[in-house]
């Protein structure tokens, strides 16, 4: 049996975590949010630290899904916005990466569980002033050079092209609020929602 422990863990740092921002020169902490990959057989944690970063929530990356790979977020612990989004599909079959047809921004607290389905980005933010703290099911290759940092299965150089999503998830007045990402051509309008009046499931 193969002994993985040391790629278990992987930290998501400011300095990545510009190529996405807002404001990509803001001022953020050293670490923004921490993996921690269990492979096919567990659950993967996800712990988001507490705070802004330009008035931007600190947030993961975000990315697409490569394949027809599902995937469920299960909240622990805090409070988030999930924002998901499907790209428009061009008349070769690829997708658009500045054009999103269908977008949700999802408020997520404890208990709740979030199907993200294929085909579809998502990253998601901590609106807590605490940490907050995920687990999912995404599937991690162990032999993969960077399996926990950047798995193959997931497309991250679309969402480092348009300099994060459609929207960013902001800090006003105490509460979370939507911002247009300028990069994005055609953006859908939104609000956020509660976790009950989303309506993507596995069903």
């Amino acid at each position: 049996m193969k002994d993985f422990t040391l790629k278990h863990y992987a930290s998501r740092t400011h300095e990545k975590m510009r190529e996405v921002l807002m404001d990509p020169n803001a001022v953020g902490p050293e670490i923004h949010y921490h993996m921690v990959r269990g492979g096919t057989d567990q659950r993967n944690i996800t712990t988001w630290e507490p705070g802004t970063v330009g008035g931007e929530y600190i947030k993961t990356y975000g990315h697409y899904h490569v394949g027809k790979l599902d995937e469920t977020y299960w909240v622990i612990f805090g409070e988030g916005v999930v924002l998901v989004q499907k790209r428009a599909v061009g008349v070769d079959g690829s997708p658009i990466d500045d054009e999103i047809e269908q977008a949700y921004a999802v408020h997520v607290r404890p208990g709740d569980a979030l199907f993200i389905p294929a085909e579809w980005g998502h990253l998601v933010a901590n609106i807590s002033k605490t940490f907050f703290v995920t687990a999912d099911d995404s599937p991690v290759n162990f032999d993969e050079s960077n399996p926990v940092s950047l798995p193959g299965h997931a497309d991250y150089e679309a969402v480092k092209r348009m300099q994060g999503f459609c929207y960013y998830i902001v800090e006003k007045g105490g509460k979370p609020a939507l911002v247009k990402n300028p990069k994005y051509k055609k953006v859908p309008e939104l609000e956020i929602i509660e976790a009950k009046d989303y309506p993507l499931s596995k069903d």
